[in-house]
């Protein structure tokens, strides 16, 4: 009996250490170099976004007095502006002679067709209307944009000149283009979604291509025809009155043009024009 407890013992025994011996003589997995990197390693800082041109841009974002900031920006962008208006008013003035000649039925030499079919051609003039029909479309194309409402857009779409896409790429009207590598992907660009933000190599062509895209996309039709009837009727061009005219601009609307026109109220005071928008004695 004696025996058999015995024998029963080391058969339990034994099978403890068939149970217990292969845990006993495991090593420990050693973790991989690469494994310890990933665990000791810090978050990687994002790269720093060069800017995409040479213009000694201010740095808004450490200009902490709002008023201070806003001088500051209108300051920066209002000689641009009102460049580009002043070389509209001298190009308005000659369409304007086009537009007399022909409504007096006098016959336009080949340097001035010439002339008329490029402007026509930039401004996308309807190629099916009369000469005549097409000056006038020209003329109502051809016009300024009063530099507060251009400001005012700029600081709205910028963020105060804070954006990154004004920042990088001197886009302080969020426009967009559709050539890849034309300007900045948006970083919550849509899948599929193929446009960038377009990028300028100075501020004047920035400007320049804002006000293009008004005086020619379909879209500001009626930014047009406001300001058009404005003109006939011999009013000033009222900033808050033309502001109306951009509520395709944003996909908010309204709200959108609601918020230009408290813009425009609450910064009377930096948006002086150095000089009125009226069209070129002849």
């Amino acid at each position: 009996m004696k025996l058999k407890y015995t024998l029963r013992a080391a058969l339990l025994a034994g099978s403890a250490v068939a149970i217990v011996a292969p845990f006993t003589f495991l090593k420990p997995e050693k973790v991989s170099e690469s494994q310890t990197d990933v665990i000791a390693k810090k978050p990687i800082p994002k790269p720093v976004e060069l800017p995409l041109h040479d213009v000694e841009l201010p740095d808004f974002s450490k200009i902490l007095d709002v008023k201070t900031k806003k001088r500051e920006f209108f300051n920066f962008i209002r000689p641009a502006v009102e460049k580009e208006n002043t070389r509209l008013l001298v190009l308005r003035a000659e369409v304007d002679a086009l537009l007399s000649q022909l409504s007096l039925g006098e016959p336009l030499s080949d340097e001035q067709q010439a002339r008329f079919l490029q402007l026509n051609k930039k401004y996308r003039v309807n190629k099916r209307a009369t000469p005549l029909q097409q000056a006038y479309e020209l003329y109502s194309k051809v016009d300024v944009i009063p530099s507060p409402l251009v400001l005012v857009q700029a600081a709205n779409e910028s963020a105060w000149g804070t954006s990154r896409f004004a920042r990088i790429g001197l886009n302080f009207f969020g426009i967009w283009c559709y050539q890849k590598g034309c300007g900045m992907v948006p970083n919550s660009r849509n899948d599929g979604a193929n446009h960038e933000v377009k990028a300028f190599s100075n501020l004047d062509g920035a400007v320049k291509h804002y006000l293009h895209n008004i005086n020619t996309n379909g879209a500001y039709a009626m930014f047009r025809t406001i300001r058009q009837q404005l003109r006939e009727q011999e009013q000033p061009l009222i900033p808050e009155i033309l502001a109306t005219g951009l509520l395709p601009y944003s996909e908010r609307g309204t709200d959108y043009v609601l918020e230009l026109t408290q813009m425009l109220r609450h910064n009377q005071q930096y948006l002086v024009q150095q000089r009125p928008v009226e069209p070129v004695a002849e």
